[in-house]
């Protein structure tokens, strides 16, 4: 079961206007399971996404980013689960295409305005006809409040829909940020096997939804790993609509741009903790935080280090402070200059590690204590400057393997 997961209460997820969400049953991998969604956007929505650096990257995504790319207003969104629609070649982008387009005739819109996305098996055709049958339906549905019922249908090997939403005052208005995400496996950046969608009625330049776009992936989706697996389909879309009425946000001094940014990230890494929280077999919820470092990409560098090695993740399901690994793993860190006598690594409370050995003070029971938690902190010191990152991780127990042993059965 997800570790200390919240069960979503639809109530707390606040409608966002010009946005409608339609869901229906297309049979893709599991017959009668509602399995795509679509989104409708209101006219003059601005739209940003980040994706995948995957090479063998979705025929989906290639579609999405060549569609931002020119800058055509997006009107739409469709997405599938059961089928990756990725390692399909020329006849997967045709398939992706097919589905835009058929949306599009539902809608009223152009083909390059609705955003194609996929999840699930890779290098199997996408059944492009049984999605396009169920697209009369899901627009059928469309609704400004389905925004539970949206995080339920993107779902995977999840085992709990991921949603969260925030409401700030920009500008004497009350701004709205909701989003969905999906994620339980396949999950290291960049970005992770998850797909993300935040939405506001907020007025917000596409300049600097694009820079937000970035900035929140790195800190939320791109902070987060449960098997160091870069999935193909990783795809993160911010989208804005501008109905809640502020003066529109251009300029990224400005105090309204501030608390945007922060209720942005809020909603972002509330979706991207709860994907490690709902990793697949997870049973241990950890934090590793690298301060005192020289800039933001070294501590992210040793975070990531810590967060992805196999030998750390077992010996934390076992609740078995081995700590040592994890010297180990900030000593192969990308950081070549690091003086290990400077640092100094916290377990929750207490001191490891120091001047490059055991910490005279540590003692076995100190570690075993925090190791039988299920939500543990790992705090490495630098002491090499002031920048500081946040890692979020899962264990590896037995249950992953059994998970994906029986992926496609």
């Amino acid at each position: 079961m997800p570790v200390n997961l919240p069960e979503l209460d639809p109530s707390q997820l606040h409608p966002v206007a010009g946005v409608e969400l339609g869901i229906a049953s297309a049979g893709v991998k599991t017959p009668g399971r509602r399995d795509v969604l679509v989104m409708r956007l209101a006219e003059g929505t601005q739209v940003a996404g980040v994706f995948t650096l995957n090479k063998f990257c979705a025929a989906p995504v290639r579609v999405c980013r060549e569609i931002l790319a020119a800058g055509h207003r997006v009107r739409a969104l469709v997405v599938n689960t059961g089928n990756a629609n990725a390692g399909t070649g020329l006849d997967g982008l045709a398939r992706a295409r097919k589905v835009s387009a058929a949306l599009a005739g539902e809608l009223g819109v152009a083909p390059e305005q609705v955003l194609p996305f996929s999840t699930g098996v890779i290098l199997e055709p996408l059944p492009a006809d049984k999605i396009v049958a169920a697209l009369p339906a899901a627009v059928a549905d469309l609704k400004p409040a389905q925004w539970a019922e949206a995080a339920r249908a993107i779902m995977t090997t999840d085992v709990a829909p991921k949603a969260a939403s925030r409401q700030v005052a920009i500008g004497g208005k009350t701004v709205t940020i909701t989003g969905i995400s999906k994620g339980a496996g396949m999950i290291h950046p960049n970005m992770a096997t998850m797909l993300g969608y935040v939405a506001t009625d907020a007025a917000v330049s596409q300049a600097v939804l694009q820079k937000l776009a970035k900035w929140t992936a790195d800190r939320s989706f791109n902070s987060i790993t449960v098997d160091g697996d870069t999935s193909t389909n990783d795809s993160y879309i911010l989208i804005a609509t501008g109905a809640a009425g502020n003066a529109e946000i251009d300029e990224e001094a400005s105090a309204d741009f501030a608390a945007f940014r922060d209720a942005l990230l809020d909603v972002a890494q509330t979706l991207a903790k709860a994907i490690i929280r709902d990793g697949e077999g997870a049973t241990k919820f950890m934090t590793v935080k690298v301060e005192g470092g020289k800039n933001w990409d070294e501590c992210k560098a040793v975070g990531y280090a810590i967060a992805k090695s196999p030998l750390i993740k077992t010996a934390f399901f076992a609740s078995d402070p081995n700590l040592g690994r994890i010297l180990c793993a900030i000593g192969y860190s990308s950081v070549d200059d690091l003086d290990v006598e400077q640092l100094e690594v916290w377990l929750g409370d207490v001191l490891v590690a120091e001047k490059g050995g055991r910490a005279a003070s540590y003692t076995e029971e100190q570690g075993q204590r925090v190791m039988n938690e299920a939500e543990i902190t790992v705090t490495v010191k630098l002491g090499r400057g002031s920048e500081a990152a946040t890692v979020w991780t899962c264990d590896f127990s037995y249950d992953y393997v059994k998970i994906n042993a029986d992926y496609r059965s």
